[in-house]
């Protein structure tokens, strides 16, 4: 391709540890860049989950920070690609999720796009949830339809698994058929308590996980959280699994030591996921995980003695897995500029397809 049309695509995630961002052309032209959070936003965003005082100033204060981020990120990756603003069609930003409530009608992804395209000099797209939910939809998971495009195979039944902070689910039928859901969590109820232990942001290669012993008698309270037996549509997030959510299934297990709660979380997140896709994946000959998940040894070798099936991550597809997100609101960038749909009915239960976001010009 002379003169390729280049898309950027900027995600950040429930983990709340920074921004992805890739620049591509889809047709192998590819950059990617990762700005992480500064420990006081993160405090910030995770304040914003629930109500707080004067938390309409606070957002915005924080959506500015966050978008800062963003144009730091873009510049990295203009810079890497050795191109100019001029030359890519589109920035898909996703906005940093705080809120999302399909029950109640709406769901919240602070952002500041239009200072995001003052910043940059780039048309920004935002806002993709919002347009599915109005048609009735759960706006989440968006990325199956992405998915279905660079890894479906009409050869094999393939499961796509984005652990992030939550874990989803995308099913690609080899006749083409697609659905996927929210399974429950991913990463973050592991993340939490091993701050609240250790200080660390995360549980490296899940190596405190793996020295510990499941506690099969907590697995199974958690496992009868109500929404893992919920039948898709469904999605979830902080506003369900969060830290308050856990102290009160431990209530009754103060005798455990941290260590082996934190086996038992990998295990929660692996359970829930494997259970998710014994129910609904029939068929299914390989699960590829994307998302911090992906990097987590202890939970992929977890996850592969749940699973009657291969497991192993994206980058056997071509994709390595902490840029597939990124390049799905790419993705959906360029479907919102070609007027195309961006959600699968199938998928979000909404009444229709749509196209998804909105757009704010340089």
């Amino acid at each position: 391709m002379q003169n390729p049309v280049l898309t950027i695509g900027l995600m950040s995630g429930t983990s709340l540890d920074g921004v992805d961002g890739i620049l591509t052309s889809f047709d192998g032209v590819q950059h990617a860049a990762y700005v992480p959070f500064p420990d006081t936003l993160k405090h910030e965003l995770l304040v914003l989950q629930s109500a707080s005082e004067n938390e309409i100033h606070r957002e915005a204060l924080a959506a500015n920070q966050l978008v800062q981020l963003y144009a730091d990120c873009v510049h990295q990756l203009l810079q890497a690609g050795g191109v100019t603003a001029n030359d890519v069609r589109a920035i898909g930003a996703h906005g940093q999720t705080i809120r999302h409530l399909p029950v109640s009608g709406y769901t919240r992804q602070i952002n500041n796009p239009a200072l995001l395209a003052e910043l940059t000099g780039i048309d920004v797209i935002a806002d993709f949830r919002s347009r599915d939910i109005a048609a009735g939809g759960q706006g989440a998971p968006l990325v199956p339809a992405f998915h279905q495009a660079v890894f479906g195979s009409n050869t094999q039944t393939r499961v796509v698994a984005n652990i992030g902070g939550i874990s989803n689910i995308s099913i690609l039928k080899a006749n083409g058929e697609v659905s996927g859901f929210d399974t429950g969590p991913g990463n973050l109820l592991m993340d939490g308590w091993i701050k609240l232990h250790s200080g660390a942001a995360y549980d490296a290669d899940g190596h405190w996980a793996a020295g510990g012993t499941v506690s099969q008698t907590l697995l199974a309270a958690l496992l009868q959280e109500p929404f893992l037996a919920l039948p898709p549509p469904k999605s979830t997030g902080r506003d369900l699994f969060h830290s308050d959510w856990l102290a009160a299934k431990l209530r009754d297990f103060t005798f455990l030591k941290a260590q082996d709660v934190q086996a038992t979380l990998a295990a929660f997140t692996a359970q829930s996921l494997a259970d998710a896709i014994k129910l609904h994946a029939h068929g299914a000959e390989g699960l590829y995980v994307c998302g911090g998940g992906a990097l987590n040894g202890h939970l992929m070798a977890t996850l592969a003695q749940a699973l009657p099936m291969p497991v192993t991550s994206t980058a056997a597809l071509g994709v390595a897995p902490n840029h597939v997100e990124a390049l799905a609101f790419a993705w959906l960038a360029v479907r919102f500029c070609e007027r195309l749909p961006g959600n699968l009915p199938a998928v979000t239960g909404a009444r229709g397809s749509r196209i998804l976001g909105a757009l704010y010009p340089a």
